[in-house]
């Protein structure tokens, strides 16, 4: 049976946010822009700018997205202070995330505080906030280290003053996604907020984790382009806007189709380059080498595709190598209109497996057509007694 979309997940990407970048990544702010436009295009709901208590540059690249960019939200980070709100309002950003921390640990290291005096902190950063014409969305920095009875404290201060949502950071990466589901069901029963997540991931686990939440009830997920973030990083967009429909009854408004430029433009910006078995957008996802597989792609692309390339806007590809089979070497063949029967395409085969083992890479199929205009020679040539 076909689920039935039931609703839909805003995606808030925190990419251009220095504090969600990995070590070492630098972008200029025409880079910056740049990104912001392809994230705009691609459909994201709300773009976390960056942190404007950075300093005056930062504020001016803020500034200049929260200026050129429409349709998605423009937001900055600010920690639980009137100076970062002040930095922010010089950025002309209308919308704010003020962060708190929530678990007891990193309310003492950080404000030397306790539950009570953090959610009047809240109380009065917020106040503040708000009186001063901001939007409003409360952090929950450590979220998934605290207990949800001082959660719910909090994010109750913060309720009363109106703010628009709660996100819920797993900032350490240590959830699983039976842990986040059951921490997110929770807090829906303990607040009518909105709530947002946000997943590091450091055991492998932040798509895994972002998807559980959503099922759970989250209605928002924080995201950043090909997971790029602090130590392992952060639940990367492509993978959770091609997975959600599929996991978690709900639908996104990104564009699938932008997703591969999109990763284009953040690796180049970064300096880096993105794994060639990178799901959703590495160039290997839709290549096949494995004789049974390209058999039954062959006969039936159903047999071995889990996501049709279509939708990302790409192709299958068949690769010539060790693993190849027959079939796969008479349809590059047929491509070029060389009728190759069974014998020929053995002997053609066996070529090409020797060849990628000498080599230990694959064959290309210019190489693959030669052999076998060779072999088909061969065979027209009479023997000679």
């Amino acid at each position: 049976m076909t689920s039935v979309v039931s609703h839909r997940i805003q995606i808030n990407d925190t990419t251009l946010r220095d504090g969600e970048q990995a070590p070492g990544v630098v972008f200029t702010l025409q880079e910056k822009l740049a990104i912001a436009r392809e994230l705009a295009l691609a459909g994201v709901d709300e773009i976390e700018a960056g942190t404007p208590a950075m300093g005056d540059e930062e504020v001016a690249a803020i500034a200049a997205i929260a200026s050129e960019i429409d349709g998605p939200r423009v937001t900055a980070w600010c920690r639980l202070n009137e100076a970062d709100v002040d930095a922010a309002l010089r950025a002309g950003v209308r919308h704010v995330n003020i962060s708190a921390p929530m678990s007891r640990l990193q309310m003492r290291v950080k404000l030397k505080s306790e539950p009570e005096e953090v959610a009047a902190r809240v109380t009065r950063v917020i106040g503040y906030a708000r009186d001063k014409g901001l939007e409003v969305a409360l952090g929950g920095e450590d979220s998934s280290r605290a207990d949800l009875r001082d959660v719910g404290l909090i994010a109750g201060s913060a309720e009363k003053l109106g703010v628009f949502r709660f996100r819920f950071a797993d900032t350490l990466g240590l959830l699983d996604p039976f842990s986040t589901y059951e921490y997110i069901k929770q807090l829906r029963e303990a607040t009518d907020l909105p709530i947002e997540f946000h997943g590091h991931n450091d055991l492998g686990l932040a798509t895994a984790n972002t998807l559980a939440a959503m099922r759970a009830g989250a209605s928002a997920a924080s995201v950043t382009v090909l997971g790029l973030g602090e130590r392992a990083g952060n639940a990367p967009l492509e993978e959770i806007a091609v997975a959600l429909p599929r996991t978690a009854d709900a639908r996104t408004a990104i564009d699938l189709t932008r997703l591969e430029r999109l990763a284009g433009l953040v690796a180049h910006a970064a300096r880096d380059s993105i794994p060639r078995a990178k799901p959703i957008v590495g160039a290997d996802i839709f290549t096949h080498e494995s004789g049974i597989h390209v058999a039954g792609l062959l006969s039936d692309v159903r047999t071995y595709q889990g996501l049709d390339p279509a939708m990302l806007g790409r192709r299958h590809k068949v690769v010539i190598g060790k693993h190849s089979g027959i079939a796969a070497v008479r349809a590059v063949c047929a491509a070029a209109g060389l009728n190759v029967e069974a014998g020929v395409g053995a002997a053609v085969l066996a070529r090409v497996k020797a060849i990628a083992k000498l080599t230990k890479s694959l064959v290309p199929e210019t190489r693959v057509r030669q052999l076998a205009r060779e072999e088909l020679a061969r065979r027209e040539r009479p023997e000679i007694f």
